[in-house]
């Protein structure tokens, strides 16, 4: 690996001077490290590095193509942009953890074998929950908790099925699954490993720690969140099981999914994480079609969602900065005061509703003429009604009633100015990619055919954009924001943790009780005076034979030590006298 600088180890070894550090070394420093990781990733050329061997096992630290290349790129760019949103932290801690969360996810990416992805994928789980117990307080410590708990059930089923697929092929190298591409083709590791890695990914049911969690993060700590975890998961998809059927309807239903809970939601960070489950959909739908088209529109929207993804929870963060507030129905009036703020909020809005010359319309709109070109029409409806509730929840609901809406005399400002900094560099990422979208095209797995500035093409997405805001405008009145819960799979899990207490509290420590009373008053005298028997038969019986047998094996030592004199004369008078005895004794015996 000399000609390979990891990415991974520069974040996760850069981790540990940081509490060290303090005032304007600190700074530098935070923005230095993720400068270097992209300086590392441009460098790169395609091959493996870090070939070894354990426990019998090839091992492959790193292993780097265009596919590991275009997730590395925006994930140290991602780094760069919530360092900077981050440097007014005085908090050591969250930027340890930042700092070892997208290393970890960088290890992830380049991994080239199961062992070298589990022990990173483990790592982000664990630093990442990090940055939801940091906003302390019983709701971030018990979302925190369970998140954790989530992760780690999923890491034992990931570690469960690297084992059984080792087993099966001997081979713990990291690649396409054999047998992905057909029904029934995959062993019941390789469906273990798929169930681990949608639970990253987010895919219903198995979602809810995502919109649990994500909300009640610290606010630089959720911008960091909203980035990594779930395209991590759907790079290890676009990895081992590109062309599976299962993940097109799978990702299709997420898609909507996440649009109808947004619907609902009060929340501004728990509708923006809504809205990470829809737009993960499609990129899941792109890889279960598996063309080439498909693979790269997965792998091109996930790098412009990371952006503008990253580029709204820094807009909600900043309103939950300066007001403390964070539902919408406690919110309102501020654009007056955070004009920037807005503007900069609204460049994301545009770029995850797809409109023209804006991110999301160069990268989503591939996966939807993927699936045109696949023949799977019941898709591309799915994907286009999913992409109008995008923009009715995030473009338009959200910006209303958090900006805009009734004025509510809030006392706010313009957020730090490393914050805005941080959110300017995104939303010129967003304009930039979309309207210049080669050079992200360049980065992509597989050549690109696709060209999204078409008549036809602009016109569409324009219609369907504008028949969403005229319906937003005529149906607002339904839209208000009510300071309700809304029930999610989530629901399962905290019952049942419920029910799980209430089971160990109340019938099985009353049956430990009963058993404890038994044992106290019946089995542990018998036992005792079982144990109490037994002393009096070792000392008085068993005792007293071996030490009568020592002590007359001692006695009679005693006795032969006194015939051993050391005088020869005596022992020749011992023999003669012997062998007269045994004379006489054969005279008798003969006789």
């Amino acid at each position: 690996m000399t000609d390979f600088i990891h990415p991974a180890l520069l974040f996760i070894l850069g981790a540990l001077p940081i509490p060290f550090l303090s005032g304007s070394v600190r700074k530098a420093y935070l923005l230095l490290i993720p400068t270097l990781a992209i300086l590392a990733v441009l460098a790169m050329e395609p091959g493996s590095y870090g070939e070894a061997r354990f426990i019998g096992q090839e091992i492959l630290i790193a292993k780097v193509d265009k596919l590991s290349i275009v997730f590395a790129s925006v994930f140290t760019i991602m780094a760069l942009i919530g360092m900077v949103y981050a440097l007014h932290l005085a908090d050591a801690g969250q930027h340890v953890a930042a700092f070892v969360y997208v290393g970890s996810a960088l290890g992830v990416v380049f991994a080239g074998d199961y062992l070298t992805l589990y022990l990173f994928w483990e790592g982000m789980a664990f630093a990442s929950a990090y940055l939801v117990f940091a906003q302390r307080g019983g709701p971030a410590i018990r979302a925190g908790f369970r998140y954790l708990m989530v992760h780690i059930t999923g890491g034992v089923i990931l570690l469960g099925g690297i084992i059984s697929h080792g087993l099966a092929t001997g081979s713990l190298l990291f690649g396409p699954i054999a047998g992905a591409l057909t029904n029934g083709g995959m062993g019941v590791g390789d469906y273990l490993i798929l169930a681990g890695f949608i639970l990253n990914a987010a895919v219903p049911p198995l979602n809810a720690w995502l919109t649990d969690a994500y909300p009640e993060a610290t606010v630089t700590g959720a911008v960091f969140m909203s980035a990594f975890t779930t395209k991590t998961a759907v790079y290890v998809l676009a990895r081992a099981f590109p062309g599976t059927e299962l993940l097109v309807w799978l990702g299709t239903i997420m898609a909507l999914y996440g649009v109808i809970y947004a619907v609902l939601e009060n929340d501004c960070r728990r509708l923006l994480a809504y809205h990470i489950v829809s737009q993960v959909g499609y990129m899941i739908a792109g890889i279960g079609i598996g063309t080439e088209m498909a693979v790269n529109g997965a792998a091109s929207h996930a790098f412009a969602h990371i952006l503008y993804k990253a580029l709204l929870f820094m807009g909600a963060g900043a309103v939950i900065y300066v007001t403390g507030r964070r539902k919408l129905n406690e919110l309102g009036g501020i654009y007056k005061t955070m004009p920037l703020t807005v503007a900069l909020y609204m460049v994301g809005a545009l770029a995850i509703s797809a409109f023209p010359f804006f991110s999301g319309f160069v990268t989503k709109s591939m996966v939807v003429a993927a699936a045109g070109a696949d023949h799977r029409a019941l898709v591309v409806l799915a994907l286009t009604v999913a992409s109008s509730g995008t923009f009715l929840h995030t473009g338009l609901k959200l910006p209303y009633y958090m900006y805009f809406g009734t004025d509510r005399k809030l006392e706010a400002r313009e957020p730090p100015r490393n914050m805005l900094i941080a959110m300017g560099m995104a939303a010129v990422l967003c304009i930039a990619i979309g309207v210049f979208p080669q050079p992200l095209y360049a980065l992509l797995p597989y050549p690109v055919d696709f060209e999204p500035y078409t008549g036809s093409h602009v016109m569409e997405s324009l219609g369907l954009l504008m028949f969403t805001a005229l319906g937003f405008v005529l149906f607002l009145w339904a839209l208000d924001p009510e300071n309700t819960i809304s029930l999610d799979t989530d629901w399962f899990y905290r019952k049942g943790a419920r029910a799980f207490m209430w089971l160990a509290e109340r019938p099985l420590a009353r049956y430990e009780q009963a058993v404890s009373n038994v044992s106290e008053t019946s089995a542990l005298p018998l036992l005792r005076g079982a144990a109490r028997a037994g002393l009096r038969l070792d000392l008085a019986g068993v005792d007293a034979v071996v030490n009568g047998i020592a002590h007359s094996i001692l006695h009679g030592g005693g006795r032969l030590r006194r015939l051993q004199t050391g005088v020869v004369t005596h022992y020749v008078l011992a023999m003669i006298v012997g062998l007269i005895a045994a004379t006489a004794v054969f005279v008798v015996a003969w006789r």
